[in-house]
């Protein structure tokens, strides 16, 4: 394995342990979270990039025009997927202790729900595009796109479990954590197939809208 390999590999289980500690023991306010997010994800990658100048470029902000019509299309698919599919399993599982967990663990209120789900929307989103994908996923590539795809899909995935704990039961857990590694592995795909992370983050965007309609509904 190459050392810039390791490195990143490394890099994305600091940050990921890390970010479960703050989401599962510490759990400050949504804006100290954040920030300390935004130090990990953005800052993290930016210094390995100075100091390894084998590392792929992080300027992968080029939007494609073909692009547009893909992000939008995929992403009302998604929009109305993950919509749908809460409609569906609603009578099945109770989802009422969420609102809860949320208020409890992140500080998150329906009076600041606005403005947590417009920054998880546009910002959280791009960060994580750029950490999961425009770093981790982008620099493993050179390894092999299989690992590359699977690793950083689990990771993404296994990224999410620390913040999530106690909002599902087990079953509906499962499904949750086994969507959100489809989900990093349909990201990678079109950061793959249009060469930078534009693409997905729309995409990404759309999916957090959606999980932002359902978190207002319960609220």
């Amino acid at each position: 394995m190459k050392k810039t390999h390791l490195t990143v590999i490394l890099a994305a289980i600091f940050c990921c342990a890390v970010m479960s500690l703050i989401d599962g023991v510490i759990r400050p306010g949504y804006a100290v979270k954040s920030a300390i997010k935004i130090a990990l994800f953005l800052g993290i990658p930016v210094l390995l990039a100075v100091k390894d100048r084998d590392l792929a470029a992080l300027s992968l902000f080029h939007f494609p025009k073909k692009g547009l019509l893909a992000a939008f299309g995929l992403g009302a698919g998604i929009y109305g997927v993950i919509l749908g599919g809460y409609f569906l399993v609603r009578p099945f599982f109770d989802f009422s202790g969420i609102a809860g967990k949320l208020t409890q663990n992140a500080g998150v209120t329906r009076e600041n729900f606005l403005y947590v789900s417009l920054y998880i929307s546009f910002v959280n989103s791009l960060l994580e595009e750029f950490f999961f994908r425009g770093f981790l996923f982008t620099n493993l590539k050179t390894k092999g796109k299989l690992f590359a795809n699977l690793f950083s899909a689990a990771v993404f995935a296994a990224y999410h479990v620390a913040m999530m704990t106690g909002w599902f039961s087990p079953v509906l857990f499962v499904l949750v954590m086994a969507g959100l590694t489809v989900g990093g592995m349909l990201f990678n795909g079109l950061n793959d197939r249009f060469g930078g992370i534009c693409v997905s983050w729309l995409v990404h965007m759309c999916a957090n809208f959606a999980i932002n309609t359902i978190g207002f509904i319960l609220l």
